[in-house]
């Protein structure tokens, strides 16, 4: 240990949580805390500081960032040093420290690309010669693809026995796996709609799904296709849809709970349409499509199904793609359609979240009930007009304690659900309005 010091470089991060490079993870701790518990572990390579959670990592490292995303997350690596406290090599060829390393990053980046296109090119041709798929290794869970047998994938659940729930393209089946000594809880859809891409099509939207990373993201472990059966397999999420924890039951969430979401899923957005290698379009952003984990962490599922899918087998209550009370309105007038499609429905669901409530109640519609408060988008606005918000949280004497934070989150919903997109900000101005970088300003139809 006295040959090796750490060093921490701001904003990026060891991106891997939940995979095998994870440790564990010590809560409650501050730069120093973790500094010392990367150096007192000899297993213990790097680690990421986020907020005040430490997660360590072990070698090898195979993924590494620092984007947009990452700022003020902090990541730490164990490195060599000489009796000055440097490398030798840096000090013979006089490199910046800080340069290596960020190059250091960027390699172990690079790296972890290679593997996981390699493993898929040499699964999917090993396939085509030998007509059979061979098994990963378990590291290879959360790191990249898996290529399943349907027969896997069919004795893992119980011959599909238990449904999770059911989605536009399919249903989905609860299961367990076992890889070597390990055991993992899985999520599998099975895509019910005829493919009529290409399989070369398919394939290749599936790895750029599958290179996706995101804590606000549901990781996709694998896929099977076989015997004209199309399934995807994802990590499990413990605890459901979003949908059922803030609008069912008694146990909803606090008004910090249901900020702390809101951003969340924010920052999911914005990954897809700005950070991600190719932007990705969701299409059908609402509660039911956002799962919690076991730590109630939000994640949205189902980003890639616009991709893998034709045009017309993305719908759920109309003949466009969406489900009504989030489709944005060019969906209506067949104009092009943007990331501004989810940023509209974002708006609904960001609305629906922080005063916890459905935007249309279904049981007050039924009733034919002319409150004012029918149309929570409407009741928001009219309330934010004459003065008067706090009316729509009254009941909530922790939102009336932060009421500063929830009257710029409405009005960062209400800029959302512009009619015309070009009026919506994108994720990127959404995450700047939230934290107060640019001052949101009330809507002009206000």
């Amino acid at each position: 240990m006295e040959n090796l010091t750490v060093q921490v470089i701001d904003g990026a991060e060891f991106p891997a949580r939940g995979s095998s490079e994870d440790l564990s993870k010590i809560m409650n701790t501050d730069l120093e805390g973790c500094k010392k518990a990367v150096m007192e572990d000899c297993y213990t390579i790097a680690a990421s500081l986020e907020d005040s959670t430490c997660y360590k990592k072990r070698y090898p490292l195979l993924n590494a960032r620092k984007t947009a995303s990452t700022i003020g997350i902090k990541a730490i690596i164990k490195v060599p040093r000489n009796n000055e406290g440097k490398p030798n090599f840096l000090k013979k060829n006089k490199i910046s420290y800080r340069v290596v390393l960020k190059i250091g990053l960027i390699v172990i980046a690079a790296v972890a690309f290679l593997l996981g296109a390699t493993a898929f090119y040499y699964h999917s041709t090993f396939q085509r010669l030998m007509k059979r798929r061979a098994c990963l290794d378990v590291d290879a869970i959360g790191v990249g693809f898996r290529e399943f047998t349907f027969q896997e994938l069919y004795e893992a659940t119980g011959g599909f026995s238990k449904a999770l729930g059911r989605g536009s393209s399919g249903k989905v089946y609860g299961g367990r796996f076992r890889l070597k000594d390990v055991e993992i809880e899985i999520a599998v859809k099975k895509l019910e709609q005829e493919i009529e891409k290409s399989q070369k099509e398919f394939m290749t939207e599936l790895k750029i799904i599958g290179r996706t990373y995101h804590k606000n993201l549901v990781k996709l472990l694998g896929f099977c296709v076989e015997k004209d059966q199309h399934l995807l397999v994802y990590e499990f999420m413990a605890n459901g849809a979003l949908s059922k924890f803030i609008f069912g039951g008694e146990n909803r969430p606090n008004w910090s709970q249901r900020a702390e979401m809101a951003i969340g899923i924010a920052e999911g957005l914005l990954y897809l349409h700005e950070e991600c290698e190719t932007q990705i379009i969701h299409c059908d952003i609402k509660p039911e499509n956002v799962l919690l984990d076991l730590d109630y962490t939000p994640k949205i599922a189902d980003f890639g199904i616009s991709k893998l899918l034709n045009r017309d087998q993305t719908r759920t209550d109309t003949d466009i793609r969406g489900t009504m009370g989030y489709m944005a309105p060019e969906w209506l007038r067949f104009a092009p359609v943007t990331s501004k499609v989810d940023v509209f429905s974002f708006g609904v669901m960001l609305l629906e979240i922080i005063c916890g409530r459905r935007h249309v109640e279904l049981s007050r519609v039924e009733e034919e009930s002319e409150a004012d408060d029918l149309v929570l988008s409407d009741w928001v606005q009219s309330c934010l007009m004459s003065g008067k918000l706090e009316k729509v949280v009254d009941y909530d004497s922790d939102v009336l304690a932060d009421f500063k934070r929830f009257e710029r989150m409405c009005l960062v919903g209400l800029w959302c659900i512009s009619t015309e997109p070009i009026l919506r900000p994108s994720m990127k101005k959404v995450s700047q309005m939230r934290e107060g970088t640019i001052e949101v300003g009330f809507h002009p139809c206000s």
